[in-house]
């Protein structure tokens, strides 16, 4: 088969005008000018007409079990009052109000023109069920947490593996400092290199996480201590300087939010692992937290990466929307360093550089198709400028059943 589009958005050097993408099953084999990748190869050929054609989008932080708690949940005067009316709602919903809530959130994602999610999956058990359809490349997170007792990170991934089939993918992670152990830290990073997976976390998402570790007070630290939560390792300490003295970060770790950082905080890092950095503009900009510093972090050698959160703090999926917010707040950056963050540094991040993110001969067929008049300088301007739902999506060789037409 042979793709054309008015322009193609390889993310592996220059867009190509009058472009094609060929493919054999699930892969690409060629990528050129039309008139180039028709001569080279044989085959059907379809014509998308006046779209780019760019490599399908990679969500790389997510929530879906809570795709049904959109505009539930109002605005809270602090974080730990967010996560206590969240868990407040949580009580009314069963395990087949979760499982129709991811399902609404891979379709509704993918009609944003996501071929790829990262999701943070609370109930692994319900894996098995979902209907994916559309279908997404999913990323199954087991999200652990130990506060209230012991979990084995072992057991955990071994019934995740039991539940999801490929084109999937899975990991572990635990969901915060304040919530998981160091033990279970420790052991989700010894497994991830024992078994090649990702893993990720949130840490320093907010100023009450700040200070429940470095000043050892406030209303995070009152909530978790009630619940019984050892505190030994609060009072001194920065969440970040938490994890990096006891070396329970590496390369393999996504690491979401990171909103809160010191001064000392950037002399770590300046020396520390390069682990990879998922940020949320519209969710951050929802908590009003702290200004994410992305120059400093991407000055360091940080990969960043987008992510939409959960509906709990936005408004719907669309990884367009995330990189049309982040281009207002730093119009310095580049159309395609911003496209770059829900494409090639998201693979990068999930360990897939030379599958995903890229359209070049050997990465998977993961495509999208969005409108293109050829109005701006660069084409990717167009591309993140986009405000509506992909008119043409396909997944590992496949077209989504609800763009067949």
């Amino acid at each position: 088969m042979i793709i054309r589009a008015r322009a193609v958005v390889t993310m592996a050097g220059a867009s190509i005008a009058n472009g094609a993408v060929a493919l054999e099953g699930n892969r690409i084999v060629d990528v050129g000018s039309w008139p180039e990748v028709r001569a080279r190869n044989a085959g059907e050929a379809i014509d998308l007409g006046e779209r780019a054609l760019l490599p399908g989008l990679i969500n790389a932080h997510c929530h879906l079990d809570y795709t049904l708690l959109r505009g539930a949940i109002p605005s809270q005067s602090s974080f730990t009052g967010w996560i206590q009316a969240i868990n407040a709602r949580k009580t009314e919903l069963a395990p087949a109000d979760y499982l129709r809530s991811i399902e609404a959130g891979l379709a509704e994602a993918a009609g944003f023109g996501t071929t790829t999610i990262a999701n943070l999956e609370a109930f692994p058990e319900l894996v098995g069920e979902v209907v994916n359809e559309p279908r997404l490349r999913t990323w199954w997170f087991a999200e652990m947490i130990d506060l209230r007792g012991p979990v084995v990170a072992a057991d955990v991934l071994d019934r995740l593996e039991k539940n999801v089939r490929l084109p999937n993918g899975l990991g572990l992670a635990p969901h915060a400092p304040f919530t998981a152990s160091r033990n279970l830290y420790a052991e989700t990073a010894a497994l991830a290199a024992e078994r090649s997976i990702p893993v990720t976390t949130h840490l320093a998402e907010s100023a009450e996480e700040m200070a429940m570790f470095r000043d050892g007070s406030g209303a995070l630290f009152d909530l978790v201590q009630q619940i019984g939560r050892p505190m030994e390792d609060c009072g001194g300490v920065t969440p970040l300087g938490l994890m990096l003295q006891n070396k329970l970060l590496d390369e393999r770790w996504l690491i979401a939010h990171l909103n809160e950082l010191t001064p000392a905080d950037f002399e770590l890092l300046a020396d520390g692992p390069r682990f990879h950095v998922v940020h949320c503009p519209r969710s951050h900009a929802w908590f009003g937290h702290t200004p994410f510093a992305l120059k400093k972090l991407r000055a360091l050698g940080f990969n960043i990466c987008l992510g939409t959160d959960s509906l709990a703090s936005n408004h719907d999926l669309s990884l367009f929307s995330e990189m049309r917010h982040l281009w207002k707040t730093e119009p310095s950056l580049r159309a395609e360093e911003i496209l770059a963050m829900v494409t090639v540094n998201a693979a990068a991040a999930l360990g897939q550089p030379n599958t995903l993110g890229r359209l070049r001969a050997g990465c998977v067929a993961d495509l999208i198709a969005v409108p293109f008049t050829g109005a701006r300088a660069e084409v990717a301007e167009e591309v993140i400028s986009f405000s509506g739902r992909a008119s043409w999506l396909m997944v590992d060789g496949e077209l989504s059943q609800c763009r067949r037409e």
